[in-house]
């Protein structure tokens, strides 16, 4: 478990934006692992996004950048267009994803066996995990619904992040104090998801990084991706 350790801290970001390259940068220089979910099929796109009352870019990686921006870490399936699946039939949700997960295995040279349900609100159901289950090749599917606990996952085709960074920002740094301070014979988990792109709002970056320092280079403590932290037995 966890290499011989009890607890482990992972995170989880989505749309492959490239503001993840810095963020890669940042937990590269504090030992810190990470999985990213990506859409094939949009891949190489340029846009922008309004949030918070901000404009900010919403530029995708191009397909043929994708080994060497997220080699180290995770790359996880979002689905090749990121519709929301709950309303889609089944045979739509099956190619959304295989072929998402297919062509993600390819440009990465590994079996990506890892998702994320795209958009937000109610973005899964019962029908949704089930089909991934029954007809991919999913081995995990991580929700936006926060736990704010730090228990392993029960289903793990309905992983419950601990936290999300941006709407959450100073509970993730109490959930993380609390975190490190406990002492427990059973597994822990801190499990953070966002998007990257999210830090240009506001300019959190500095702020990401002193939560970095923070949960970074403890010994009782494994850091992985998501794949080898909810995957471990």
């Amino acid at each position: 478990m966890f290499d011989k350790k009890k607890k482990a801290v992972t995170f989880s970001y989505d749309d492959g934006v490239t503001q993840d390259i810095r963020l890669i940068e940042l937990f590269n220089k504090y030992g810190l692992k990470a999985t990213f979910n990506l859409n094939s099929g949009l891949l190489g796109q340029s846009g922008s996004l309004l949030r918070e009352e901000q404009t900010v870019s919403h530029n995708k990686n191009r397909p043929e950048d994708v080994r060497t921006i997220y080699a180290g870490h995770e790359v996880a399936s979002h689905t090749l267009t990121h519709p929301l699946l709950t309303g889609l039939p089944e045979e739509e949700i099956v190619r959304q994803v295989e072929e998402d997960r297919k062509k993600l295995s390819e440009l990465c040279g590994y079996e990506v066996v890892g998702f994320a349900y795209p958009c937000g609100g109610v973005n899964y159901d019962s029908r949704v995990s089930r089909i991934l289950a029954e007809k991919t090749g999913v081995q995990y599917a991580r929700t936006i619904v926060s736990s704010h606990a730090f228990g392993r996952q029960d289903n793990l085709l309905e992983c419950k992040p601990t936290v999300y960074h941006h709407r959450e920002f100073d509970l993730m740094f109490e959930l993380a104090e609390r975190f490190l301070a406990a002492e427990s014979e059973e597994p822990q988990v801190l499990y953070i998801w966002g998007h990257a792109y999210e830090f240009d709002i506001f300019d959190q970056w500095e702020r990401m990084e002193e939560f970095c320092r923070l949960i970074a280079g403890h010994d009782d403590v494994f850091y992985g991706t998501n794949r080898e932290v909810l995957l471990a037995e």
